[in-house]
């Protein structure tokens, strides 16, 4: 899909150029200053001007997103008024008529509806007004009409109507990119969502269980294990922020671990090598704690004797390098590449395939995690983690002045 958006992109800018041009070189002709011919200057002008106007658009249809590209856009036609629609009202005017918004929006009902321009005479009485005309050019994503974009003249022209349907048509494709975008958003948001759900009932209660335990025998250890319980679990199920530090992954980590010892005793020996440099690097939200879940489970799973896990971070240069081992079950690798790749369901629903994704995701397929094990062997997980990515910042970072 993005590549196909791209290639409409570049297909339709040359066009641009060329309504641009004509536009300009019939209105308000200027002296090129040595920037070369007139097409190399139109070229330039268009894709300057074009690049200021997506940005807003990226953001959706709205009055505010409206206002910002429209003088923008008018820039790109080269017409005395332009305005943006959605299907009930004009959002956004730039240029001189804007009494003509009312007569406008009822003629707009026939386009809005079929999804095609049109282009049709203006009424108007004021002898200082130049507009007679105007081209409708529906704005549309997935088939599916949002609005219109509106260019007014004072007569009417067919370049004017090829040009402002090609204005449209890169307008509807900055629309459909940033519905791209908030459908990213939402599918990070349920991936999130099925985390939290995959986070064992079982550890729940058997955590209950031990604080209970504990209740008679020894109540400062049951309080202790109730305030790691529940700063677990608020941690787990916060609303805000698809990104953490590792230091408040780490720190996650640290309570759901001790939950796990309070139950197992002596069973489950667990070290950690942490490096300090790495601490403040921002990454997706919930994406460790499944690991070292994962690693708890297998490692314990049909052993009697002594488990033991070790999770390392390290700086890795423009890196952070996690790694999270477990000398348990271990797993057959055809199974472990099924799960990953989505055809087979994993057992106790850890999430491996979940977290794998998240990754891929945000910082590319070259970031998937890396898992080296064998049945009987059991389990090596290695993240790689971007120290310097566009866009990932946690929480915290993005709340400071």
């Amino acid at each position: 899909m993005s590549g196909f958006l791209a290639g409409l992109c570049v297909a339709i800018l040359p066009l641009l150029a060329a309504g641009f041009w004509l536009g300009r070189r019939t209105a308000r002709p200027e002296s090129l200053g040595g920037l070369g011919t007139p097409v190399e200057h139109a070229t330039f002008q268009t894709l300057h001007t074009a690049s200021l106007a997506a940005p807003p658009l990226r953001a959706g249809l709205t009055e505010e997103t409206a206002r910002r590209s429209a003088r923008r856009l008018r820039t790109l036609l080269g017409t005395d008024a332009l305005c943006l629609t959605d299907q009930k009202q004009v959002l956004a005017w730039d240029g001189v008529g804007d009494h003509h918004r009312t007569e406008i929006m009822e003629r707009l009902a026939g386009p809005l509806e079929t999804g095609r321009g049109e282009a049709f005479r203006l009424t108007c009485d004021a002898p200082d007004c130049p507009l007679r005309w105007a081209v409708v050019a529906p704005l549309t994503v997935d088939d599916r009409v949002h609005g219109a974009l509106v260019a007014c003249a004072p007569r009417e022209s067919a370049v004017l109507v090829r040009a402002a349907g090609e204005v449209a048509r890169w307008v509807s494709v900055q629309l459909e990119l940033a519905d791209l975008d908030q459908s990213r958003t939402r599918l990070i948001e349920a991936e999130i969502k099925a985390l939290r759900a995959q986070i064992s009932p079982h550890f729940i209660f058997n955590s209950l269980a031990v604080i209970a335990s504990f209740v008679r025998t020894d109540p400062e250890r049951a309080r202790e294990l109730l305030l790691e319980f529940a700063d677990f679990t608020r941690y787990s199920f916060r609303r805000h922020g698809d990104f953490t530090t590792l230091a408040d992954e780490l720190h996650a980590i640290d309570h759901y671990l001790a939950l796990v010892r309070a139950r197992f005793g002596e069973r489950l020996s667990v070290t950690l090598q942490i490096a300090p440099e790495v601490l403040p690097v921002a990454l997706p939200f919930l994406c460790l704690q499944p690991l070292v879940e994962n690693a708890v489970k297998h490692g314990l799973e049909g052993k009697a004797d002594k488990s033991r896990i070790s999770i390392t971070a390290q700086d890795a240069g423009a890196e952070a390098l996690v790694v999270i081992e477990d000398d348990g079950a271990g797993m057959d690798p055809d199974l472990l590449r099924r799960i990953l790749a989505g055809e087979v369901s994993p057992s106790g629903g850890i999430g491996l395939s979940n977290v794998d994704d998240r990754l891929r995701q945000v910082y590319g397929d070259d970031y998937g995690l890396v898992i080296e094990t064998a049945v009987g062997a059991g389990m090596k997980i290695t993240a790689r983690l971007p120290k310097y990515q566009p866009g990932v910042h946690s929480a915290s970072r993005r709340s400071e002045p």
